[in-house]
């Protein structure tokens, strides 16, 4: 995780700070993954690489009688997020944890094995071990709860010029659109004897997922 956290704190030691004011403009369909989440009342929602915690604090305000966690790997955008959740007001329902999405111990961070919803947000074209990450995060999933995730298309049906150009600047962030992940999402699922769903709006640009976890047996 050292590795893993020095590289992040470099690249947004700064870009925190302009983060979620540039971002809204091409990280698109995270409002809509969060309006898909739909917790139970109560419920507990995770959300795995969660920088300044944006989403967190949208969530809490679509969700207000959840309990929300986030996980992240470098402590710079920790520290971030823990400063707009307490100007929100929100720090009574909303906790953080500094961890390696590959290798999820959410009850040491939390005291919480598997929550009711889990989601990731354009992360898992950051993270080099992302096969092992979309596994934690659904291995974290309560029974019948579910995994959401929105990340970055093939961005197949876009011109090709603006395909590059948007190809090369993501690579200065370390950021690779997975072409795998829908395969590896509905191997997942059928592996589990879980639903998924896989869809790729605004032209490819992005890509949504949902692995709903079969509900735990009644006797």
């Amino acid at each position: 995780m050292v590795d893993a956290a020095q590289e992040m704190d470099s690249i947004y030691r700064l870009q925190r700070h302009i983060y979620d004011a540039s971002r809204k403009y091409y990280l698109l369909g995270r409002d809509g993954m969060l309006d898909a989440l739909n917790p139970p009342p109560g419920g507990t929602v995770l959300e795995i690489g969660c920088g300044t915690g944006r989403n967190l604090i949208l969530a809490s305000g679509r969700y207000p009688a959840a309990q929300l966690y986030g996980i992240d790997v470098s402590a710079v955008m920790l520290e971030t997020a823990q400063a707009s959740v307490a100007k929100a007001g929100l720090s009574h329902c909303i906790r953080f944890a500094q961890a390696d999405a590959s290798k999820l111990d959410t009850q040491a961070d939390f005291g919480i094995a598997a929550f009711d919803r889990v989601f990731v947000s354009y992360a898992l074209s950051m993270i080099p071990p992302w096969r092992e990450a979309l596994e934690q995060a659904y291995s974290v999933v309560r029974p019948g709860g579910s995994l959401h995730i929105v990340d970055f298309g093939e961005q197949q049906r876009l011109p090709v010029m603006f395909r590059s150009g948007l190809r090369a600047w993501l690579r200065r962030f370390s950021v690779h659109p997975r072409a795998e992940l829908e395969a590896e999402v509905r191997k997942l699922a059928e592996a589990n004897g879980a639903h998924a769903t896989f869809t790729r709006p605004f032209r490819d640009y992005a890509c949504r997922a949902e692995i709903r976890k079969p509900a735990a047996p009644t006797r």
